[in-house]
């Protein structure tokens, strides 16, 4: 054969690549070409060891604190549900007409203040319009000193306590719980209970004042009657107490009740009016 025949076979040659060196090829390369590696092992040895860089490691620290931060968050928030959480329907509902009613009685009071505020300032005779509601601001203030007798709508409590278990602290609370629902007098077995009245345990009675009662005790509590009751009835209230403790409630509504006993009015001793 010529050496012109020779010549397409020797150009085919050189156009093709040269072999590639093993030391040339990439790691994960050789690791493609290893023979007898299944595609498992190769996607194992492609993500392991992980490489991790600073910023991933930054941003993965930050984010574990969010979700701590907001893990914490949520159970602060279901600790102060849990309380309400296991009442039922009704106690709920009667809870929030409680509150929507203490609501409208401030709101009352409000427009009843701005109405005598008006009326000082549009009445022809300021000084008679003056001395009328000094005189009904008295007969107020007497009722609350307990120097007044008084009459209204309300409810009378009856407490019996065949046990003996029912103590002056439980008495306090049912007044306590009374006078938050807006009560405006009270009496308890023919004690007036007023701002500074004290209630003790004394020979295993009850003592009010200084004044010793026993039971049945009898509350006469004027004000309003739809807030009153039911604020004794609230879940883990009053009545359940007593209940407890094996006594018998028994609250009963009225159109008008009697708060007819007195106390007499007393002089302090280091207070004194700083009006001139």
């Amino acid at each position: 054969m010529s050496e012109r025949d020779d010549q397409p076979v020797n150009r085919l040659r050189k156009e093709l690549p040269e072999e590639v060196p093993p030391s040339a090829v990439p790691p994960q390369e050789a690791v493609r070409e290893r023979p007898g590696l299944t595609g498992r092992q190769r996607l194992v040895k492609g993500l392991w060891p992980p490489r991790v860089t600073r910023a991933q490691l930054i941003v993965a620290l930050l984010l574990f604190g969010l979700g701590f931060g907001l893990a914490v968050q949520v159970a602060s928030n279901s600790d102060g549900d849990s309380a309400l959480r296991g009442a039922r329907q009704e106690d709920l509902v009667r809870i929030l007409d409680e509150l929507d009613d203490r609501t409208q009685r401030l709101e009352d009071e409000k427009q009843g203040l701005e109405q005598q505020r008006d009326e000082l300032e549009n009445s022809s005779d300021q000084a008679e319009e003056a001395r009328k509601q000094t005189l009904e601001k008295e007969r107020q203030l007497g009722i609350l000193a307990g120097t007044v007798a008084a009459q209204g709508p309300g409810i009378t409590v009856t407490i019996e306590d065949t046990k003996g278990t029912v103590e002056a602290d439980m008495l306090l609370d049912a007044i306590q719980e009374l006078r938050a629902a807006g009560a405006e007098a009270i009496q308890v077995n023919g004690v007036r209970v007023v701002a500074n009245t004290y209630l003790t345990d004394a020979d295993k009675r009850v003592s009010v004042d200084g004044n010793k009662i026993k039971a049945p005790y009898r509350f006469q509590v004027i004000g309003k009657p739809q807030d009153l009751e039911p604020a004794l009835n609230i879940p883990g209230g009053v009545v359940q107490t007593l209940e407890k403790e094996q006594a018998t409630v028994t609250v009963e509504r009225s159109s008008k009740i009697v708060v007819d006993a007195l106390r007499a009015a007393k002089r302090p001793d280091y207070a004194r009016s700083s009006s001139r």
